[in-house]
């Protein structure tokens, strides 16, 4: 572990806390977790903040994931499939990153954005309703896989901010979810995807275990209290936790495009 001071420590231990709950509800932790991770090691380098970073998620977003499929109408074996077609598309997108700027896609992202915040606030019935019983239409899978899996896995591995919130909006639309379901299949795509890229960081000794293991502790606790929470208070809360999310990704991005 790299020398560190106990008040940087607790204040890492805060944030992949509620970078967990916020995760689990709606997705978007990545945007407390990797900020505090540069902040409170700035001595390490950033592939090792993004390593730590996802190891230390995945283990609340298993614990989240776990929750959700005890209790919430999961189809795990379709959000697998989704799962391994954004670990596909995530590779894809990483592959081509080193030729695309950033400065390039953060005006896009924006507009995006403000899009689905616009969307979501006009269209107050969205993912409110309830899960469809039974299996989901053989093309609505087909759907998901090939473009929520592909290609918002596409554009983790190219960029990354909001994948997590991009995926529960995508799963609501395209599968007709409601939020929390939506939330729950979200966390088994999302393990599968951070699998593959902490495999690749721990390959390439860009992880630091120890400072992982601590903070993981608290991430599974706030991915665990998170789920049960998403569970407890249902999709309209879930819906005001993501235009949270939404907004202050509309606000980061705005910051580091102009800030």
């Amino acid at each position: 572990m790299p020398d560190i001071s106990l008040t940087a420590l607790v204040l890492l231990c805060l944030a992949a806390l509620l970078a967990g709950w916020i995760d689990a509800v709606v997705g978007g932790g990545g945007l407390l977790l990797l900020p505090a991770l540069l902040l409170g090691v700035p001595q390490v380098p950033a592939a090792q903040c993004l390593g730590t970073n996802k190891a230390v998620a995945i283990v609340g977003t298993t614990g989240a994931a776990v929750t959700y499929v005890r209790k919430a109408p999961v189809q795990v074996w379709t959000a697998v499939r989704i799962g391994l077609a954004a670990l596909a598309g995530s590779m894809g997108g990483a592959f081509f990153a080193a030729g695309i700027s950033s400065e390039v896609l953060r005006p896009v992202i924006l507009a995006v954005l403000v899009g689905v915040a616009a969307f979501v606030l006009l269209r107050p019935s969205f993912g409110t309703g309830h899960a469809p019983d039974g299996p989901v239409r053989r093309a609505r899978v087909v759907t998901a896989i090939v473009l929520v899996g592909g290609g918002i896995g596409f554009y983790d591995g190219l960029f990354g901010p909001g994948t997590g919130t991009f995926l529960v909006l995508a799963l609501t639309a395209v599968l007709h979810l409601d939020l929390v379901t939506a939330s729950a299949t979200a966390k088994v795509v999302n393990v599968c995807t951070n699998a593959g890229a902490l495999a690749m960081f721990a390959y390439q000794g860009n992880v630091l275990w120890r400072l992982a293991a601590l903070m993981a502790v608290f991430n599974l606790a706030g991915g665990t209290l998170g789920a049960r929470t998403a569970l407890r208070k249902g999709a309209e809360f879930v819906r005001g936790v993501l235009l949270v999310v939404v907004f202050s990704l509309v606000v980061k991005l705005a910051f580091d495009q102009w800030g």
